[in-house]
């Protein structure tokens, strides 16, 4: 069976580019925030997507043109889901659990536009390790 793929085009290969440079410019600087939306099974059936949509029509509403939105898999704490993860250069990340349309818009204000961590939704600051 021959299989006919579409072939990649410069814009194509334009796009991948800039996704893959949006997706890195956090550690380099270019970007103010980062949020990791854990979009596990778990996660999912908990309402992850309904959270991640709600997140990126407000920074569209807002044109937020600094702040990153990624997905991850399970975080491993099923229990706390829909969850996500904030990252603020040069801050340690926050974990934030047990999520909505709602809170997240608010974790969007209060977090990353003012600096102040939403300390209700908030399960832990700081990176998880193994040593």
């Amino acid at each position: 069976m021959i299989f006919n793929m579409a072939k990649l085009t410069i814009d194509d290969l334009i796009k991948i580019k800039e996704q893959y440079k949006r997706t890195s410019t956090l550690r380099e600087g270019g970007w103010r925030a980062k949020f990791i939306i854990h979009m596990g099974t778990c996660g999912i059936a908990s309402g992850a997507r309904r959270v991640m949509s709600a997140l990126m029509d407000e920074i569209a509403s807002q044109n937020i043109t600094d702040v990153l939105v990624t997905t991850s898999g399970c975080a491993g704490l099923c229990s706390h889901e829909p969850m996500v993860t904030v990252e603020l250069v040069g801050q340690s990340p926050v974990k934030y659990i047990h999520l909505s349309a709602e809170k997240i818009k608010r974790i969007l204000t209060e977090h990353v536009q003012n600096g102040k961590i939403v300390q209700e939704y908030a399960l832990g600051i700081g990176c998880e390790t193994t040593y």
